[in-house]
C-alpha cells in the first residue's frame, strides 16, 4: 500500500528523478511551454508552481532557493523578471496540462505543460495575392542585375 507516498517515481532512482524534474522545470521557465509525457508533466507541475511562488516573494532567500533548483542563470532571471510579475495577481494555478495524444514509438500519453497566458502566438502570414504580386518583381530585379 502506498499510504502517504506522494509524487511519481518515473522509473528512475531518486537522483536521476530529481535531475529530470529540474531539467523539465528549467525548460518550462525558459520556453513557457514544453511537450512531454503526461506523468512527467504531472510530476513537474507542482515544482513549477513552487518556483513561481518563490518568484512572487522576490527576496534574496527566494532567489537563492530558485537558483539552487533551476539549472541555468537565465531561467532564474526570467522567473523573477518576467514570470513572477505576470502572475502577481493570481493566487495559484499558474500552469495548465493539455493532453495531446499518444507517442508513436511506445504509445506513451503525451501532454503539453504550459504557463497560463502563454498561448501559441500564430505567425502573421502574407495574403496569397500579395505574395504572388511580389514574386514577378523579385524575378525582374534578379534578371536586371
Amino acid at each position: 500500500m502506498r499510504h502517504l507516498k506522494s509524487g511519481y517515481k518515473l522509473g528512475r532512482n531518486p537522483a536521476h528523478r530529481r535531475a529530470t524534474l529540474r531539467n523539465l522545470v528549467t525548460n518550462l521557465i525558459e520556453r513557457e511551454r514544453i511537450q512531454t509525457t503526461l506523468l512527467r508533466a504531472k510530476a513537474a507541475r507542482p515544482l513549477a508552481e513552487r518556483m513561481i511562488t518563490l518568484g512572487k516573494r522576490d527576496s534574496l532567500h527566494a532567489r537563492r532557493q530558485a537558483a539552487a533548483f533551476l539549472m541555468t542563470a537565465d531561467a532564474t532571471k526570467k522567473l523573477f523578471a518576467d514570470l513572477a510579475p505576470r502572475f502577481s495577481g493570481r493566487a495559484g494555478g499558474y500552469t495548465r496540462i493539455v493532453r495531446t495524444g499518444w507517442r508513436i514509438g511506445d504509445g506513451a500519453e503525451l501532454a503539453i505543460l504550459e504557463f497560463i497566458g502563454s498561448e501559441l502566438k500564430k505567425k502573421e502570414k502574407k495574403p496569397k495575392k500579395a505574395a504572388a504580386e511580389e514574386a514577378p518583381e523579385e524575378k525582374q530585379a534578379a534578371g536586371e542585375s
